[in-house]
């Protein structure tokens, strides 16, 4: 077992406060509204989405609402 720590009440020195910079809870809890569809997708789309959900630990259903999402929001910023 390692050594416990010892604390001592020694100055740490100069202290920078930052701003912080993290979303709110508020925003974090907030979630999209989604619809459910049925969809047929080729085989190889759906295998690639499924090997790269893999490889970054999500969902590969996440990963197409996200890009669809992305596509409808290029598009809608094209056409204004």
């Amino acid at each position: 077992m390692s050594k416990p720590i010892q604390y001592s009440n020694e100055p740490i020195g100069d202290v920078k406060v930052i701003p912080d910079f993290l979303p709110s809870p508020e925003v974090l809890a907030l979630k999209q509204q989604n619809t459910k569809v049925t969809i047929s997708l080729s085989v190889e789309s759906v295998a690639y989405f499924k090997a790269a959900a893999k490889k970054h630990h999500v969902q590969y259903q996440k990963m197409i609402r996200q890009l669809l999402d992305e596509y409808v929001a290029h598009q809608k910023s094209a056409n204004e």
